[in-house]
């Protein structure tokens, strides 16, 4: 079967996706990833075909960030949405059976699939459906909202989703020729990969809805760490790891506060630059490009993160505590539930982030054991689990069931 994964965004967006994509190749399929340029070789790198999709996230955040109001960052998006439906279109066209999506091209992956008969499954890595149990990620994770306002909270989220993708989508089933709305609204087949004992499945969701636990990157089988990260690590007590990932922050003087927060916190780092370009100078530090991180967090103390889905799991993953530094979108919830499990500290938002706020962080992080106590055991649970498995027993069950078709007329 011809499985095609289509998602958008940073590299985090798209790593878990290679791990997903290789199990579902292992067990016969012919498995391609669309994703945008940046990605190519990390896609065909893990071994799985790859199949292009337009635009840059990097000068997409820089585009929207420059425009001059609100309206104008909204058109900078749209256009960056119409682009990407056309690219969908694009790559489920050259040959897809089942179109599996992430969350933020799910809108216009589900129409695709609808124009090509084919069934869709969401592949999402962060709560993506509404829930009395807790508030969405992207909405507020402060205070304590009752279960009505995290059920009103979730519906508004996916309501002003809706609302964003309105005009794209009209503009996209015009282009595939399908009428402008359908008579029903099915329920979505999706699955989290996350894992439950980080997440625990909400008991009000629907059936079609699955936590399956988390879809690991794969590393590249050529993939050896560089000789001057091997000397670094053995040259000293476990370091502690700092990066921002995808995030482009605009704290002034970031490189000087990481510096003077490891030495003040007694700590060798190795700080990864991501697209923050983050470069930090220190006798004790290292800077290092893109890593896997299964290979380096289990080789540290310590993990300084902007608390993106990825690489909050792969801490877990690692059985480390962490220091969630949150930015924007999911990172709150996802630093906020480190805190809750007991594996991290009170959350640091980029904002509040300074050399002596980090530095006690580091520390109250190193200083209490319950935290790498508790790191270790949700590692033993996280280990055990097998997520790939459930989304391929999940698409098993798929197999000649196409989605129903709406031609202009047909109704």
């Amino acid at each position: 079967m011809r499985i095609l994964i289509v998602t958008s965004g940073s590299r985090g967006d798209v790593a878990p996706f290679t791990g997903l994509g290789g199990r579902l190749q292992q067990a016969g399929h012919d498995v391609a990833l669309a994703a945008h340029d940046r990605f190519a070789d990390l896609v065909r790198e893990c071994g799985l075909e790859y199949r292009a999709l337009p635009g840059d996230p990097v000068e997409l955040v820089r585009a929207r960030t420059a425009a001059p109001s609100p309206d104008a960052a909204r058109s900078v998006f749209a256009a960056f949405l119409d682009d990407l439906g056309e690219g969908v279109a694009a790559a489920a066209a050259a040959g897809t059976d089942i179109l599996l999506t992430a969350f933020g091209p799910a809108p216009l992956s589900r129409l695709v699939a609808e124009g090509l008969d084919i069934p869709s499954l969401g592949v999402y890595l962060a709560p993506g459906v509404p829930t009395r149990e807790f508030p969405p990620p992207g909405g507020p994770v402060t205070g304590r909202p009752s279960p009505a306002d995290n059920l009103a909270a979730g519906r508004e989220l996916l309501a002003r989703t809706d609302a964003l993708y309105a005009d794209v989508l009209l503009r996209l089933r015009a282009r595939l020729d399908l009428p402008t709305a359908t008579r029903s609204r099915p329920d979505r087949r999706i699955c989290h990969g996350y894992s439950p004992a980080v997440v625990p499945r909400p008991a009000d969701w629907p059936a079609t809805v699955h936590v399956t636990g988390y879809w690991w990157p794969a590393r590249p089988p050529r993939w050896q760490p560089p000789d001057l990260l091997v000397d670094f690590l053995g040259a000293g007590p476990p370091p502690v790891f700092v990066g921002f990932g995808s995030m482009t922050p605009s704290h002034e003087r970031l490189h000087d506060v990481v510096a003077a927060a490891v030495g003040r916190a007694g700590v060798r780092a190795v700080v990864q630059a991501g697209w923050a370009d983050l470069e930090p100078a220190g006798d004790d530090i290292l800077l290092v490009g893109d890593l896997p991180h299964d290979w380096l967090f289990p080789r540290t103390a310590a993990v300084v993160h902007h608390a993106g889905a990825g690489t909050t799991g792969a801490g877990l993953r690692a059985g480390v505590p962490a220091v969630p530094v949150p930015v924007l979108v999911d990172q709150p919830f996802w630093a906020d539930r480190l805190h809750r499990l007991g594996v991290a500290p009170h959350p640091l938002p980029m904002h509040e982030l300074t050399a002596d706020t980090l530095a006690d962080a580091l520390r109250s992080c190193l200083d209490r054991p319950s935290y790498r106590d508790r790191a270790t055991e949700l590692a033993h649970r996280i280990q055990a689990e097998d997520g790939p498995a459930a989304v391929l027993s999940l698409i098993t069950g798929l197999e000649g069931r196409p989605a129903p078709r709406h031609r202009r007329g047909s109704e």
